[in-house]
């Protein structure tokens, strides 16, 4: 990418940066002109509708909806669900709302058109990386999940694991074209700032863990996955999810990238077929969230029988609404109700500790922190006060399993 440069198309307080920066792989789709185009101004429409648009809900709050509210009941509101009565019918709050979800909407056509004219070659070109390796190991009998199946996730038609075709891979070059435009590119060149994050978090907090078996739950198109195995290309690791689309693309995406000891396997990590005790590290990122209650516990027992005596379970999410007020919180909601997320609610509400000892971690192997995304700096470059990129801090929680 450098013929394009990052002074010239690189990001600035004001502009996200241009589409033609993203990071390339062999299984990438081709965007043209108009396609570039068109993913530019949803970038930026993005960028204006969360800092130009957003801030005038809490206007429209504390000057007309809050006192309207306390009006009629008496009372300020006084959770997320009774701002949510208050703000519903503020027609404020209904163009930012309606704004938000068009460009999800935006989002899902754009990148769905991009990979539907060119969906044969990109299928073709995952079955060139993908035959005969054994790193890619699906199982055409593993279920979808009904709080996977019931619901088109993020708007995606037919969400991640629908196939349209034989070998498909459309869910996951869908995702893979157009989450540089939804974050901004705030995740990184490759979408990876998590994954690398935590590479670094580990080097600086757990320097003398010995890691040689890697688990990846949830792993999506592995954009998080990669890194990691990169950073520790002696480790054999696993990254796992159960939708097949996602993983045919991934592990195509992975062997061009260089991630040889990386393997994908369809499976549901509520149940996995792994033996006890046998990783070191095992991690997601905004992973939970997009499960169920019974699920996420299911989930976290099956982690701690996987984990080894002094192994470490980390887990990468969007915060939790512990301490937020209200408002915030009902802002925060929004995914719940408009962007297909039927689980967020819950979710957030919850203490990750408390679920963890529920399902018999011992509370003293706990912890708390958060992991800041690591970005590819000749892209994002850091501008006097405007450190672009960095500022994406996500919640951990997880727990250090006693020695044996």
């Amino acid at each position: 990418m450098a013929e394009y440069g990052a002074e010239r198309y690189g990001p600035s307080a004001d502009v996200p940066p241009d589409y033609r920066v993203a990071g390339r792989h062999a299984m990438m789709p081709a965007a043209n002109h108009d396609e570039i185009a068109r993913f530019n101004f949803l970038a930026n429409l993005v960028k204006y509708v969360s800092t130009r648009v957003l801030p005038g809900t809490a206007v429209a709050y504390q000057n007309r909806a809050e006192p309207a509210f306390e009006d009629k009941h008496g009372h300020k509101p006084r959770d997320r669900r009774e701002v949510r009565k208050a703000m519903e019918g503020d027609p404020y709050y209904k163009i930012w709302s309606a704004l938000r979800l068009n460009t999800m909407e935006m989002r899902q056509q754009a990148g769905r058109s991009v990979v539907l004219r060119q969906l044969d070659e990109l299928n073709a070109a995952a079955k060139s990386l993908n035959d005969d390796k054994p790193t890619l190991q699906l199982d055409p009998s593993v279920e979808i999940p009904r709080y996977i199946g019931s619901v088109d996730n993020h708007l995606m038609p037919g969400s991640y694991y629908t196939e349209l075709v034989a070998d498909d891979v459309s869910p996951a070059a869908n995702y893979d074209v157009g989450i540089f435009v939804t974050t901004q590119g705030l995740f990184g060149l490759h979408t990876d700032g998590a994954g690398h994050g935590l590479v670094k978090w580990l080097a600086d907090n757990h320097p003398d863990l010995k890691i040689n078996r890697i688990l990846d739950i949830g792993c999506g198109l592995g954009h998080n996955s990669v890194p990691v195995a990169l950073g520790f290309p002696d480790a054999e690791m696993y990254a796992v999810d159960v939708a097949a689309p996602m993983l045919r693309y991934g592990h195509a995406r992975a062997q061009d990238l260089g991630a040889t000891n990386l393997i994908f396997k369809q499976g549901n990590a509520e149940a996995l077929d792994f033996p006890d005790q046998h990783f070191d590290l095992i991690y997601s990122t905004m992973f939970v969230h997009e499960t169920s209650y019974k699920a996420l516990h299911r989930i976290m027992a099956e982690c701690r029988r996987l984990l080894r005596p002094g192994g470490l379970h980390v887990h990468l999410e969007q915060p939790p609404f512990h301490g937020m007020s209200p408002f915030e919180q009902f802002l925060r909601d929004w995914d719940a109700y408009y962007n297909n997320e039927p689980f967020w609610s819950t979710v957030h509400s919850l203490q990750m500790t408390d679920v963890m000892a529920k399902v018999g971690f011992d509370r003293a192997s706990l912890f708390e922190t958060k992991v800041t995304a690591v970005v590819d700096e000749t892209i994002f470059p850091k501008a006097g006060d405007f450190d672009y990129g960095r500022g994406c801090v996500w919640y951990t929680f997880g727990a250090q399993a006693e020695a044996a």
